[in-house]
């Protein structure tokens, strides 16, 4: 009897509770988005993936540094709970061994630094270098100003075409998350 009444209550908070309420808000969805692209096992410090969440469709905009990163980063993220759709703008950079030997260079002059010993530790370490025919962007999240201006520092030592340094503080991040 008691059993009855307790799912009888759950069918009819069910049956009136709003449509809007089993929507996820925009920054909720878009953490949901960003576990899944930071879970995903081929995911590396050479690939940078954002999204822009309006109404439960998500823009992926990024480089990666393979073709199927792109597809099966756009299948996991169709998978997410409150996404209506996924419009896929992440491009795949170009093959290219002066690329990659920059790529790995930089890699281990920043996370080998003393400064960067903690980050490089992390399982998802917050500095991605997206190298794209020689031209460098650093991008993620650091602690500090003082880290954004070593990490470019560190990274002016190469020659490259171009260094675009796209570093965000943990305060930056933090506000711009906020505005979802």
């Amino acid at each position: 009897m008691f059993t009855r009444i307790i799912t009888a209550v759950f069918v009819a908070l069910a049956a009136v509770t709003p449509a809007w309420a089993a929507q996820p808000t925009n920054l909720e969805l878009y953490r949901s988005v960003q576990t899944q692209v930071l879970r995903y096992s081929h995911f590396t410090v050479f690939d940078s993936v954002s999204a822009g969440i309006n109404n439960g469709v998500v823009t992926l905009q990024g480089k990666v540094t393979m073709p199927y990163k792109r597809t099966d980063l756009e299948k996991r993220v169709a998978k997410v709970a409150g996404v209506t759709k996924v419009n896929n703008q992440i491009e795949v950079l170009p093959a290219s061994r002066f690329d990659d030997e920059l790529r790995i260079g930089i890699a281990r002059v920043l996370y080998s630094n003393s400064g960067f010993l903690g980050y490089g530790s992390m399982v998802s370490p917050p500095i991605h270098i997206i190298v794209d025919r020689g031209h460098v962007t650093l991008e993620g999240v650091v602690n500090n100003n003082l880290d954004r201006a070593l990490a470019r520092s560190l990274v002016s030592g190469f020659q490259v075409f171009s260094l675009t340094n796209g570093l965000k503080t943990i305060a930056e991040a933090k506000a711009e998350l906020e505005s979802l």
